[in-house]
């Protein structure tokens, strides 16, 4: 018994390590804080960066959370088979239509878009990454990584605009000195 311990112990000791590395590098853009204007399309891009093992796949998945304090809600899911799946209330087929999930480059660049944004788009978005490969014969997560960012709704409406962010910029014409130029400059920005 004691000698078959230690064969199975230089078996094992002889065995190549597998190669386990830290973090994935992931960075989301634009960010860290996008502002989109009501009704417009949004992509985020999630550019994964770091060198991973040559048999990985990977699993991409985007979270929302409507504030900084809020608890994560996993939306859309890419699984290490190249499958998107949809989770919680973006399950629901309104919100399904409104997500978009595609590999741009396989293995480095993944595309969210959200389209016809509404105030309720509003928040943070985290892409959050899982490198995979079989080891054994057995699926192994070998790293991890995540990145960021907020999006922020502006009204589509003049008289609105600015109002999502806190800011009022709401000048009436003829309250103050500005030429004609000046005001429609102001309203549009």
């Amino acid at each position: 018994m004691r000698l078959l311990a230690l064969a199975a112990a230089a078996l094992l000791a002889q065995a190549p390590a597998p190669e386990v590395c830290a973090a994935l590098n992931v960075t989301v853009s634009p960010g860290p804080v996008v502002d989109y204007l009501e009704g417009e399309n949004a992509t985020l891009l999630c550019h994964v960066s770091q060198k991973r093992r040559k048999d990985s796949l990977l699993a991409v998945r985007w979270f929302f959370a409507r504030s900084s304090n809020s608890q994560e809600v996993l939306m859309v899911k890419m699984t290490k088979l190249r499958v998107v799946q949809y989770y919680g209330n973006f399950s629901r087929s309104a919100n399904r239509q409104r997500l978009r999930l595609l590999e741009e480059q396989r293995g480095v660049l993944y595309r969210l878009s959200v389209l016809t944004l509404q105030p309720s788009d509003q928040g943070n978005y985290v892409c959050k990454v899982q490198e995979i490969s079989k080891h054994r014969n057995k699926w192994t997560a070998w790293s991890n990584g995540s990145s960021a960012t907020e999006m922020r709704g502006v009204s589509s409406h003049p008289a609105e605009r600015g109002t999502f962010l806190g800011i009022s910029l709401l000048i009436p014409p003829h309250s103050f000195p500005f030429t004609t130029d000046m005001v429609s400059f102001l309203q549009s920005s």
